[in-house]
């Protein structure tokens, strides 16, 4: 008995290391060392602002108090906060146990519904069916960018622009062409240069309204002219309209889909900014298509969506009572901050020899050009913004990091006391490295 069980344990290792024999004769891969590779998709996926920030020299000033003006995440000083009806909401979706499972990838039906109640415009309905629930606005973007374009077709994003778009685009193998914005105008969209950049690989436009990192919002009419060159060439768009709404007291946000009907858009939004709560990672794409030119979109986009589970269930227990029962109040108290803040530093700016401002119309950012032939001792606004940490402990964000040299971008939603003191030191930092040879001026 003990030497059968013997003899069929040594016949059954005997077998196992004849297969290994024969798997490895026949497999060309060598057995002899690792030789692992990461994918191409790995290769080809880098971050601008992550790499260029991990490569500046930052050294703040050990005398002063360090201030950054260059992060885009409203919650970091603790000044602006949610709504009291938001938090409220989270807590009892929360305690009410019935959002700790698994949902549909899309998104519960409900928050969907939501969704399309608050995102609806005149011209533009939405119903849940049209409504896709995303982990934030970058994983919306994600999505579409995906579903419309395939490896060796091209999109066009702005310059200045979010760098996510080029990102997510160069890690698929999608080509990413930059169309230029014009400060001058208020960052509007230069029609000529972007019909230039147009050829039959042409998958899709990226347009940002109100935008990042430029601040500005657009007219009705200029929407217009650029949806009319997306209609002529038959072209779909992906609306990045995170800061949807999110517009000073002055100006008014359109909606893209409720410029133009007869393109796909879609449009993709969140959370994140007006809400003041971008660690929710809640986000949708809203299809507009009303003359479903785009038929097989929607399966492709509900198809991307299935990659994963879904994004966090919790908080979409909380959308219905988020989206319907904030008050405007709350709205126009945030906008109401960020404008004033604009207009403080745009101000202080003003006075700095050297700079231009551009004054913002909404969101949460100023874009800021740097005559650099009157700062000699600077090559390029990276060792500017380098110098400004060293000399004065203020951070800005060189406008490399959306392919715009020579501006830095600042956000404003820093408190206000906080926002002055950066501002005057970059006054005092201009003035002290100011050349006033280099303007024709003696010294």
């Amino acid at each position: 008995m003990l030497s059968s069980q013997y003899h069929r344990v040594k016949t059954c290792d005997d077998v196992q290391n004849m297969d290994a024999k024969i798997l490895k004769k026949k497999c060309s891969r060598s057995t002899d060392s690792w030789n692992l590779e990461v994918s191409t998709i790995a290769k080809n996926t880098f971050n601008p602002i992550r790499a260029l920030v991990d490569q500046m020299k930052l050294t703040p000033n050990p005398e002063k108090s360090m201030i950054a003006l260059s992060i885009g995440d409203p919650t970091v000083f603790g000044n602006l906060k949610p709504a009291d009806n938001v938090v409220q909401a989270i807590v009892d979706s929360v305690k009410s146990e019935k959002w700790n499972g698994y949902l549909p990838s899309i998104g519960a039906e409900s928050a969907r519904d939501a969704v399309a109640q608050y995102a609806r415009r005149e011209n533009a309905p939405l119903t849940a069916k049209d409504v896709i629930l995303t982990s934030g606005a970058s994983g919306a973007l994600d999505i579409c960018i995906t579903a419309l374009a395939n490896p060796g077709d091209n999109i066009l994003v702005p310059k200045p622009g979010f760098s996510l778009y080029k990102t997510l685009a160069d890690s698929l193998g999608i080509q990413v062409r930059h169309y230029n914005l014009l400060p001058d105008k208020g960052w509007e969209v230069d029609t000529n240069h972007l019909i230039s950049l147009l050829d039959e690989r042409t998958a899709a436009i990226v347009l940002c309204n109100p935008s990042n990192p430029c601040g500005s919002v657009y007219s009705k009419k200029h929407l217009e002219t650029v949806l009319g060159v997306c209609e002529e060439f038959k072209l779909p768009v992906i609306a990045d309209e995170i800061y949807a709404d999110f517009t000073f007291p002055d100006q008014t946000f359109h909606s893209m889909a409720s410029v133009n009907q007869n393109i796909p858009i879609l449009s993709c939004g969140g959370l994140t900014k007006r809400w003041l709560i971008p660690g929710w990672r809640m986000g949708w794409i809203c299809i507009n298509d009303t003359q479903n030119k785009f038929p097989e979109l929607r399966k492709g986009l509900v198809a991307l969506s299935q990659r994963i589970l879904g994004p966090n269930s919790v908080t979409q227990g909380a959308l219905e009572c988020i989206l319907m029962n904030t008050p405007q109040e709350f709205y126009d108290s945030t906008c109401q901050t960020v404008a004033r803040h604009a207009k403080i530093l745009y101000d202080i700016f003003l006075e700095c020899p050297g700079l231009k401002p551009v004054m913002p119309q909404g969101a949460m950012y100023m874009m800021v050009g740097i005559n650099l032939s009157s700062f000699p001792d600077y090559k390029n606004e990276v060792e500017f913004t380098e110098n400004l940490v060293t000399e004065q402990s203020v951070f800005c964000l060189p406008a490399s990091c959306f392919q715009y040299p020579g501006y830095f971008r600042v956000v404003l939603t820093v408190p206000e006391n906080k926002l002055l003191e950066a501002g005057n030191r970059i006054r005092q930092f201009c003035y002290d490295h100011f050349s006033k040879e280099r303007n024709g001026k003696s010294s």
